[in-house]
């Protein structure tokens, strides 16, 4: 089985909970953390410069294409970061907790 860390940012904090409510009950992602950034980026020709929140979800290669739609559906971005790095190393009980919590019939 293999974890991933999925990324995005979104403006504020109400839209950040959103995304991580949405992905944990659907069973998308085991876990989901919101820290507060501050991006810089050019975006239509203008460099901007504003907070944001950027989520990790935790998850499988199983669920990225479920979770990754997800996101997409519901993020107010109208071109949202929405990435995937691999985990290659965690502990078996942790990655057992994430398989359980993202596979479909396996929730505690």
């Amino acid at each position: 089985m293999n974890l991933l860390a999925v990324y995005t940012t979104v403006a504020d904090a109400a839209s950040a909970q959103h995304l991580a409510q949405l992905a944990v009950e659907k069973g998308l992602a085991a876990c989901v953390q919101m820290e507060h950034i501050h991006s810089t980026y050019l975006w239509q020709g203008q460099v901007q410069s504003e907070p944001e929140v950027r989520l990790l979800f935790k998850t499988t290669e199983a669920a990225w294409p479920a979770l990754r739609d997800c996101i997409a559906q519901h993020h107010p971005y109208e071109l949202p970061a929405i990435f995937a790095l691999p985990v290659q190393h965690a502990t078996a009980a942790y990655a057992q907790w994430v398989q359980s919590l993202t596979t479909p019939n396996q929730k505690p």
